[in-house]
């Protein structure tokens, strides 16, 4: 495993879209590695592909609950109920804090590490985290969504 640095604010990657995961292979797995060590030294809740410099459709996300570290690769949002407007920050934006509007209520489809497709429902910060990422994966930040944005 590896630490990779985290791509900040004005690096064009962010902007891009990430293109879709065809195979997981071995290098996918060691980036995916490299990702949950990336996220552990920032003590972060989540991390997207995008933010390590690699344009693919990944993420990982860790909310601090039992059993919510969560692997997705090529994740779709397939449903959003409700809407919750709550601070959040992002790795790629030290010192920033946003109000943004998320769903209170998300299911995602995605692949995990062994291949195989699985559907996850998350609620409150698992929702937002999953929207965050998944935004990462398409070129939104939170700063284009957020209401209002002060320095923490």
């Amino acid at each position: 495993m590896g630490l990779r640095n985290v791509i900040l604010e004005g690096d064009e990657v962010l902007r891009k879209r990430s293109k879709e995961v065809k195979e997981v292979s071995g290098r996918i797995l060691s980036l995916l590695d490299d990702m949950w060590e990336t996220l552990e030294s920032y003590n972060g809740i989540g991390l997207a592909a995008p933010q390590v410099g690699v344009l693919r459709r990944l993420a990982v996300i860790d909310t601090g609950a039992e059993g919510e570290r969560i692997e997705l690769i090529n994740p779709r949002i397939i449903s959003a109920e409700g809407s919750a407007e709550e601070e959040e920050g992002c790795l790629s934006f030290p010192g920033l804090i946003g109000i943004v509007e998320r769903p209170q209520r998300l299911t995602v489809e995605a692949m995990g590490r062994d291949g195989k497709l699985f559907t996850i429902e998350g609620e409150g910060l698992l929702a937002k985290a999953l929207s965050h990422e998944i935004d990462h994966l398409d070129g939104v930040l939170f700063v284009d969504k957020a209401i209002s944005l002060e320095e923490a």
